[in-house]
């Protein structure tokens, strides 16, 4: 106790010479005080972190959810052996921003995967965080018992006739949602194989996913368990590369964010790579195989790329379909634009005499990614370059209208920008 007493005087008493200490009698009390206060701060921070870290992150209750179902033979997976009989499916850190929407990375197979798993309806039939909640009911629901694989095939079909429009190619994509159903690649889908892959479906960003499989900007998919999925790792999440951490960045000024972006930025040759790949995969949205989508959170946070600079898509759910836009604007009461927008940032006009939204949204994608990349390109850009880079970019952010009645102007400014990059970095190491 002797040795303790001497090294808690030590280390709150020795900062201040035995003179200073003489002349201020006072100091040491008013030491002691900062520091403690020190202390109490620390630990409430710490418990802060503590408490939103218990509420938003819930792997345990996600496999538990689950694994009941899978032992039930309710739900059916190609990761539901590894998941819960096996446990070579691993959750490691917790990426959660939203309680109901549990995301960790993790190892499956020694490869880095992103695990993906909704929790909202357990969260709803049961307060306690640690029962297993009887989701079957609310989720796994169809199709039901006796459904034949034709009437399967027409539900999918008019699903995605919702979702989608009606498309010339959803038959093929019916196909493939069939073959990613049938794990064990038996030529049949049982039913919990049809219950786990259609409540998979009502997932925005899976049905993404399986819509954009054949383009190279997308997480492929790994395996599913249920309405759980396996995604590839994208090593980069962030367009800079890295971003302040969220509990500094409502404390530091938006220079500061500016310049830590810049410091930690690709060099510029890489940049321009990735710009193009994004580019391209505004292209491959816009009129795709699969009807029109729409970014409707342009955020460099949403876009990242992986170990050789290619651009990759990292979260999906603020992408929307045509479809899905239009159903949510239909009949919507508005008395100003602001109204008629659907998540962050696709607005469409409000037709102030009827108080009602239109349903064809003003901004393109490619307007709203032209001023994503304003200040990602035109930092550090060759100087030769950049007049021409910045009168391009300006010409891009002022795109407006209906794209559908500006389809040719829009690929002519997406293909000059595509090709002024290109022209740049093409025959260098970094092409």
């Amino acid at each position: 106790m002797r040795r303790i007493r001497r090294l808690v005087h030590l280390v709150l008493f020795c900062p201040l010479s035995k003179g200073l200490q003489s002349r201020l009698p006072g100091i040491k009390v008013k030491y002691l005080l900062v520091v403690w206060l020190g202390i109490f701060v620390g630990s409430w921070v710490a418990y802060m972190h503590y408490s939103s870290y218990s509420e938003l992150c819930r792997g345990h209750v996600c496999r538990m959810i689950i694994c009941d179902q899978y032992k039930k033979g309710i739900i059916s997976g190609s990761t539901c052996k590894d998941l819960c009989e096996e446990r070579s499916l691993l959750f490691q850190h917790c990426l959660s921003s939203s309680p109901t929407q549990q995301v960790y990375s993790g190892l499956w197979r020694e490869r880095e995967v992103i695990i993906k798993c909704g929790i909202e309806e357990a969260l709803k039939a049961d307060s306690h965080p640690d029962s297993v909640p009887k989701r079957d009911v609310v989720l796994f629901d169809k199709p039901t018992r006796g459904t034949s694989m034709d009437e399967f095939k027409e539900m999918l079909l008019n699903f995605l006739k919702s979702k989608l429009g009606d498309q010339p190619s959803l038959a093929a994509l019916v196909s493939r949602i069939i073959t990613t159903a049938d794990v064990n690649r038996d030529g049949k889908v049982s039913l919990a194989e049809a219950k786990s892959i259609w409540a998979l479906l009502q997932l925005n960003e899976f049905l993404l996913m399986l819509s954009l499989h054949e383009k190279e900007h997308t997480s492929k998919l790994l395996g599913h368990c249920g309405d759980l999925y396996v995604t590839e790792k994208i090593p980069h999440t962030s367009l800079y590369g890295v971003d302040v951490p969220p509990f500094l960045q409502s404390l530091l000024p938006s220079v500061i964010h500016q310049i830590i972006h810049q410091w930690f930025a690709p060099a510029w040759p890489r940049r321009a790579k990735i710009a193009i790949g994004l580019l391209e995969f505004v292209e491959e949205i816009f009129h795709g195989t699969y009807g029109n989508f729409y970014i409707c959170e342009t955020s460099f946070k949403n876009v990242g790329y992986n170990d050789k600079y290619d651009f990759k898509m990292v979260n999906l759910r603020k992408v929307a379909t045509e479809m899905t836009i239009r159903g949510f604007l239909k009949g919507r009461h508005c008395e100003q634009n602001v109204d008629c927008t659907y998540g962050k940032d696709c607005m469409a006009t409000c037709d102030k005499l009827m108080k009602q939204c239109k349903s064809d949204v003003v901004q393109p994608n490619l307007a709203k990614v032209c001023g994503l990349l304003q200040d990602y390109l035109l930092y550090g850009a060759p100087l030769e370059l950049k007049e021409e880079l910045q009168k391009q970019l300006r010409t891009c952010m002022t795109l407006s209208g209906l794209a559908s009645q500006m389809e040719v102007h829009h690929s002519l400014v997406l293909n000059n920008l595509k090709t002024l990059l290109w022209k740049k970095i093409s025959n260098t190491k970094y092409s």
